[in-house]
């Protein structure tokens, strides 16, 4: 899949229902979501097995669903329930590559070194 530069990209921490499509994820996704399902972001879900994830976005001329089920092994995901957060692309990406982009080291700020 390639991912649209621009587009921003929000994940449903915690697990949702895979037996869900296009309608139930867009109804998620419209619900707990910062941006409208019709804004052209990608909202990304994740089974409780960890082993498929969807991707929802919206194309102008309608929902695109796009999905990766691993055979062996289990996706990064970060278990709470947060409700969204938000990603980048590469970080989905990576990701989608098995790599915990999740549990980084968080960029720190500081104002002196004293």
């Amino acid at each position: 899949m390639v991912f649209a530069k621009g587009r921003k990209v929000f994940i449903k921490t915690g697990f949702t229902d895979m037996r869900k499509q296009i309608n139930g994820l867009a109804a998620i996704a419209e619900s707990s979501m910062p941006e409208p399902p019709l804004s052209g972001a990608y909202f990304v879900f994740c089974g409780k097995t960890r082993r498929l994830i969807k991707v929802l976005y919206w194309d102008q001329t309608g929902f695109c669903l796009w999905m990766k089920r691993l055979e062996e092994a289990t996706f990064p995901w970060p278990a709470s329930d947060e409700e969204f957060g938000e990603i980048t692309r590469q970080q989905l990406k990576l990701a989608l590559r098995g790599i915990d982009v999740f549990s980084e080291h968080k960029r720190l700020e500081y104002s002196s070194v004293a």
